[in-house]
């Protein structure tokens, strides 16, 4: 393992040589903001050693090295799932590999259904906590020590002083950015209105099928990181609609300007922080 991210590490930095600050992961629909990267270099996964190639549609399967606010980003325009049938530790070996490059601070996003009826279609959503109902977790097997510890703490998993800049962020551009919980499942089916009950019932605010095991990859790492969930649409049975992956895209679409505003303010600041 540790070999294997020296070598994509490696072989990044002989494409451009570089120690990015900050990573992100861009979900369904969302990769559209790397047109606001500046001094862009592309890597798509299948040239780095052992990354997988992305196969769902809003995914596009590249890594982009550049800039935002004069901060060093690296950002994965698309992930890979479980429900694909990855195993836990290709879905968060991209998520080591920033860290081999050094990011400190890791922005997830994702496209989610919402569950709590405060939120509608086309709201950004800070995720202030997780639940994770995947049924894995990417620390199953052996722990590699020079990565993290045994037992790693998640009680803030989602980083309070990157919540208050995106917040802070939001505020500045009249966006009014709620908090939720985030849970992860499986998939890939969307759920039936009864799990969408018991969720809700447990405490969940949206759901979704990625970002889980992302957050506590780079918990163990010692990465600082915040979330952002687009809602896209309502969660079975809270509307009489059904559900499809084209409307998630479409919807993303639609919030990629205030989306690209909040990210760029807010990794400008967190740039400030980490000088």
């Amino acid at each position: 393992m540790i070999e294997k991210l020296k070598k994509a590490a490696e072989y990044i930095q002989s494409v451009k040589e570089v120690v990015p600050k900050v990573g992100m992961v861009l979900g369904s629909g969302l990769g559209i903001y790397v047109d606001k990267i500046e001094d862009k270099t592309y890597i798509p996964y299948s040239d780095i050693p052992f990354f997988h190639g992305t196969a769902v549609e809003g995914h596009e399967g590249r890594l982009i090295l550049g800039k935002v606010d004069g901060v060093d980003v690296a950002v994965l325009q698309g992930r890979i799932h479980a429900y694909e049938g990855h195993d836990m530790e290709d879905i968060v070996f991209a998520t080591r590999v920033l860290a081999t490059l050094g990011i400190e601070t890791l922005i997830l996003t994702n496209a989610a259904g919402g569950i709590n009826e405060d939120f509608t279609p086309g709201d950004l959503v800070l995720i202030k906590d997780h639940i994770n109902l995947m049924g894995k977790n990417p620390l199953v097997g052996p722990n590699y020590a020079e990565l993290g510890p045994r037992f790693p703490d998640m009680t803030y998993a989602y980083n309070l002083e990157l919540r208050k800049v995106l917040l802070e962020s939001a505020k500045e551009i009249n966006m009014d950015l709620k908090q939720g919980i985030y849970c992860g499942l499986l998939g890939p089916t969307y759920e039936t209105p009864a799990e969408i009950h018991m969720l809700r019932v447990i405490g969940a605010d949206m759901v979704g099928m990625s970002t889980v095991p992302e957050a506590i990859a780079a918990n163990h790492l010692g990465i600082k990181v915040a979330g952002i969930s687009c809602i896209t649409n309502m969660a079975a049975g809270i509307t009489k609609n059904k559900l499809n992956h084209d409307e998630v895209k479409e919807q993303a679409l639609l919030v990629m300007e205030g989306f690209a505003e909040l990210l760029s303010k807010s990794i400008k600041r967190i740039g400030a922080l980490s000088k």
